[in-house]
């Protein structure tokens, strides 16, 4: 690939070009290359109800919302086929304009008259999906919609206007097949890497629960389990300390941690050395992770260190595995107390297992980190791609 950049102000050339292609792109509306598709579900051909999610495209309502909130009624929804296209004008989090998504997992589906619905008429579609996908046709969409017209989260886009919106592509079909193919290669290597992350959680998740229930004798050979309380094995469980919005800025000497990470920085601590955070509120009581150094711990979370008889590391995988949210307080802000979690019973090996046991599952966690550093790296860069392949 090669840089490119137009030659003068009428013709337009994309950033990033394959070798050999060097014609300006040519802007054309989406009615010159795309029906309207309006046919009616009215046999009832289909009852499985479509979604647009901006991330995963056009997907069935029940697998998405584990419900369906289409009507039982869908004879009145259109019909989208395979291959064909729908715009869904609902505004959401890096998506202010809505998203415009391929039907590629289902051979037919039914969507409400809310969506704005197409089949191409011309160009290569894999191509015309990965241009969808890059949000340059934002503008457009940007100059038709009336500014703060939403109508129950819904963009006030006039579907005549949006045939109407002009898109800049390539006229040659060979330099669209590579583009389009040269995404799909990316998006599947993306799609591998999502997998192989998934699939470390999933190994995760299961050996906590292999491990911690004595299924295994890997780590019980030479060890005694015994059963304890959670004040048997800490010299540390107490509650952070409430700390207001104006001490906490974007940088600073210290983290302040919350029940879900950290929330922002200030220049004092009141927690050092190696703990674990527990959150203590809301829908994130019972999460934990690993702390290390000098740091604020806010009122949100618990602080647990264990005893010189056992591993504050060990201590992070029981504590996950005792799913401690079971245990908060229930009503209309729900919390852990330390005094109700102190008396929790558990069976725990010596501390010289509990090290190796650590040790086995933060290996996990370091491969964990590596392959979803390396999933936001090729995400980044097909974010990139997408900005400079097309126009």
């Amino acid at each position: 690939m090669a840089n490119v950049s137009s030659s003068n102000g009428l013709e337009k050339r994309p950033k990033l070009r394959f070798p050999g292609f060097d014609e300006p792109w040519r802007a054309e509306r989406l009615s010159d290359f795309a029906d309207r598709v309006t046919r009616k579900n009215s046999q009832n051909q289909t009852d499985l109800p479509l979604t647009i999610s901006s991330k995963d495209g056009l997907v069935d309502q029940v697998s998405y919302f584990n419900k369906t909130v289409a009507s039982k009624d869908m004879s009145g929804y259109y019909l989208l086929l395979n291959g064909e296209y729908a715009y869904n004008k609902s505004y959401s989090v890096g998506y202010d304009f809505g998203s415009i998504k391929r039907l590629d997992r289902y051979p037919m589906g039914a969507l409400s008259t809310l969506y704005i619905c197409f089949a191409l008429k011309k160009h290569d579609s894999d191509f015309i999906k990965a241009y969808f996908d890059s949000l340059k046709w934002y503008r457009e969409i940007y100059m038709i919609s009336a500014e703060g017209a939403r109508n129950h989260g819904l963009l006030n886009v006039p579907t005549d206007e949006f045939f109407e919106t002009k898109h800049y592509l390539p006229q040659n079909l060979n330099e669209q097949r590579k583009i389009a193919a040269f995404i799909i290669a990316l998006e599947r290597r993306i799609d591998a890497q999502q997998s192989l992350v998934d699939n470390l959680k999933k190994y995760k998740r299961g050996a906590i629960v292999y491990i911690l229930s004595g299924k295994t004798n890997k780590f019980a050979a030479e060890a005694s389990w015994t059963e304890k309380t959670l004040a048997d094995l800490c010299c540390e469980f107490r509650s952070g300390r409430n700390i207001s919005a104006s001490r906490i800025h974007e940088t600073g000497e210290y983290a302040v941690y919350g029940g879900n990470g950290i929330r922002g920085y200030c220049d004092h601590y009141n927690h050092e050395g190696e703990y674990v955070v527990v959150g203590r509120q809301g829908a994130l009581c019972g999460n934990v992770r690993l702390i290390q150094g000098k740091n604020y711990l806010s009122e949100h979370a618990i602080a647990v260190r264990a005893n010189d008889e056992n591993d504050t590391k060990f201590l992070l995988f029981l504590l996950d595995f005792m799913k401690l949210g079971q245990y908060s307080d229930q009503g209309a802000q729900p919390g852990l107390a330390v005094n109700k979690l102190l008396k929790l019973k558990c069976t725990v090996p010596d501390k010289k297992t509990q090290s190796r046991i650590a040790s086995f599952l933060l290996n996990i966690d370091l491969q964990i980190y590596n392959h979803e550093k390396m999933l936001s790296l090729l995400v980044d860069q097909w974010k990139a791609f997408l900005q400079q392949l097309f126009i």
